[in-house]
């Protein structure tokens, strides 16, 4: 697949570039997406969440009502969970929600999702992208130029810069990664992919075969 190469300000440098048929031009495998997506979702859960069981809600265990003729059930203790502030039957512990997944299929899942972006032509390629200070306004332009301001993007560079990562932190629709820690769900999660032209053969050398 070719893609015509693009300055940071919009305007066509005039050249093309092939992108790598065995990662932008595979057949999508659906099921490697999902399981990758999922992986990483269930990575970011902090698992924290927690209720109190009847051993460990106040309250005392001094038996309050007596065992026969009341006309209700048997009661030994307020911590029962049958009564308000007792404990909670079965109830949310802390846990750990991350799971292996084979490196085939986190890699067949990124070829997959790169290679659907490939297809919906949602790939944009810029010769380069430097900024001299941290300036949203300037990283605004800059998707003013590539007529990406109202779309989600991922902006991806070979190495981290931290004038464009301050820049673009702001904004809610556009993210920025370097291209080593490109992701199944980021690259979905994404309505157009901008790719510096640096970082290509590093996804290349990471996902080719």
């Amino acid at each position: 697949m070719e893609v015509s190469v693009k300055q940071s300000s919009g305007k066509d440098t005039g050249r093309k570039i092939i992108l790598n048929p065995e990662v932008f031009g595979v057949e999508p495998n659906d099921h490697a997406i999902y399981l990758d997506v999922k992986q990483v979702l269930a990575n970011r859960r902090q698992g924290t969440h927690k209720s109190k069981q009847r051993n460990e809600v106040h309250g005392t265990t001094k038996k309050f009502k007596r065992q026969k003729g009341t006309g209700g059930a048997r009661a030994g203790s307020r911590k029962s969970p049958l009564f308000v502030g007792g404990g909670r039957v079965f109830g949310p512990q802390p846990r750990d929600y991350s799971f292996k997944l084979n490196k085939k299929v986190k890699r067949l899942a990124r070829v997959s999702a790169l290679s659907y972006k490939a297809k919906q032509n949602n790939i944009t390629v810029l010769d380069a992208l430097e900024m001299g200070a941290a300036k949203t306004k300037d990283y605004v332009n800059m998707l003013n130029g590539l007529d990406l301001n109202n779309k989600k993007t991922l902006v991806v560079l070979p190495e981290s810069n931290n004038n464009i990562y301050l820049s673009s932190r702001n904004l809610g629709h556009s993210k920025v990664v370097t291209a080593s820690d490109l992701n199944t769900y980021d690259i979905l999660n994404a309505q157009s992919l901008v790719l510096v032209e640096a970082s290509l053969p590093i996804i290349d050398k990471t996902l080719a075969k």
